[in-house]
């Protein structure tokens, strides 16, 4: 019985630990990884942008960082603002979640490349 209750205690703590890791937008990273260069592209043809590569990296804030630009919807950084005025609900959605998935403090920080 006590091996039991151990048990259940150990494996309660290691799922509340692991809870931060699974927080976090619910969008789609790849989609978003996609969309948000596909923006730069347009922006590049448009001829605001000299390069079709990101200006801001996901590393370039932190995960509180990207969900108050996201929830402010204060996209001057970004440059190209055509383009992101385009974009649904949808695109933001997926596109925040790439960015805070690989920002600054995440596990697996990221630059575009």
């Amino acid at each position: 019985m006590k091996k039991i209750v151990l048990l259940l205690t150990v494996v309660a703590f290691i799922f509340t630990g692991l809870a931060p890791v699974f927080a976090g937008p619910d969008g789609n990273k790849r989609k978003g990884k996609y969309t948000y260069r596909k923006v730069y592209k347009a922006c590049m043809a448009r001829g605001e942008v000299s390069a079709p590569k990101p200006i801001v990296n996901p590393d370039a804030h932190t995960q509180a960082e990207w969900t108050q630009i996201f929830e402010q919807k204060s996209f001057d950084e970004f440059k190209c603002a055509p383009e992101w005025e385009a974009l649904n609900d949808k695109q933001l959605l997926d596109i925040y979640t790439y960015l805070w998935s690989f920002a600054a403090d995440s596990p697996t920080p990221a630059k575009c490349k």
